[in-house]
Formats: structure tokens, sequence, C-alpha cells
């Protein structure tokens, strides 16, 4: 890596550190991560496993991700909004999952609160997406140091403060900042990172709902 944020894989290809090579979690960067997002579905579920990665890794959920969607009616947010003290306390005996009271109870929550937004915005794609920050707020090069020196940003705090205020929980800047990241709505594999080319190609050839 020598302070690049690049390494280079067994296939002989340049990728974004953070994988660390490791099977699973490279297929996850190659073919999910920064890849735009408008299915509502799964913008519920990342933003969902997200607040469940609070203190964690990543990698942990997603060994973790077909139990958690198992777990919650696929994330479906019509059906996690129905969920009552019983589900609680069937996911908290649930071993393959994440068993923290405060971030089961938010899923639930922010189910609700999700409902609430696709009401007032037609899709959760269409509010998010609406919050897409502009290319003057985005660093005109995108290198290891500037990753690793803003967790946050100007567009996930906007976001996480509006989703506060909506009434959602375990929505912080920096969660939110690493939920933009996964679903696309900024491209920040590394200058050198071979999947960085075809993810902003992915991303002007999108249609924004």
């Amino acid at each position: 890596m020598a302070g690049t944020g690049i390494i280079t894989g067994e296939d002989g290809k340049d990728r974004c550190f953070w994988h660390g090579n490791l099977p699973e979690y490279q297929r996850y960067h190659d073919q999910e991560w920064g890849r735009p997002v408008i299915d509502d579905i799964r913008l519920f579920e990342k933003i969902c496993l997200e607040g469940f990665q609070s203190g964690l890794s990543w990698l942990t959920i997603l060994r973790k991700r077909e139990n958690f969607r198992a777990a919650f009616a696929g994330f479906d947010f019509e059906k996690v909004a129905e969920f009552g003290e019983a589900d609680i306390e069937r996911c908290l005996g649930d071993a393959g999952i994440i068993r923290h009271r405060g971030k089961i109870v938010s899923t639930i929550n922010n189910a609700r609160r999700a409902i609430d937004l696709r009401q007032e915005f037609g899709s959760l794609a269409r509010y998010f997406w609406s919050h897409e920050p502009s290319a003057e707020e985005r660093p005109a090069f995108v290198d290891y140091p500037t990753i690793a020196a803003n967790p946050t940003t100007p567009a996930s705090v906007r976001i996480s403060k509006d989703l506060k205020k909506r009434g959602w929980t375990f929505v912080g800047p920096t969660t939110v900042y690493a939920f933009m990241q996964a679903m696309g709505l900024v491209n920040d594999h590394i200058e050198g990172c071979y999947c960085r080319k075809e993810v902003e190609a992915m991303r002007s050839a999108l249609v924004r709902p």
C-alpha cells in the first residue's frame, strides 16, 4: 500500500486497500460498494446495517447479512414497521445477528419513518438522491489521505440532521457517509482502483429518481 491506499490482488488488479484481499470482502468491493443503488429495499437495508455496524467492522456485518435479512423480513420496511415486542425478543435471541436491543428497536422505528418518507417523496431513492453532493462539494482528486481525513462530509451532516429531525435513529453523519459511499451517492473508490472508472460510468449513465 505504501500510503497510496491501493493494493494489488492475486489477479493483478489494483484495488482500494480496505478489503485486505479477503475473498468475500473483495467481492463486495468489486461488485457492490460504490455502485449506484436506487432500489428502496436495498437503501433501507444498507442504512440499517450501517447502524448495526457502529462500533464494529463492516466485514462482521457482511458475514451476517443473510441472517439479518432473514430476521428483518428481507428489510421490507412495510413488514418491519409491523414488528412488535415479540419480534424484538425473537431478534434478541437470534445468535446470527447483532443482538443489540437499541439497534433492533431503531430498525423497526426507522422502517416506520421510511414509510413516512416514501409518502412524502414518492420513494426513499428520490429522497436520498436529492441529497447527492454537487461536484463543487467533492474533492478534485480522491486519494487515500483525502478519504482518511474525511469520515463525514457536509452532505452527510445535512442528511443526518434531516433524518434525525424526521425521527430516524442511529443515523449519525459518519454512518450516513458510509451509506453514501456504499450506495454510490459518491464515488470514493481511490484513484488507481480499477473499479473507479466502472463506477463513474455507472453514475454517469444513472437516471436519478
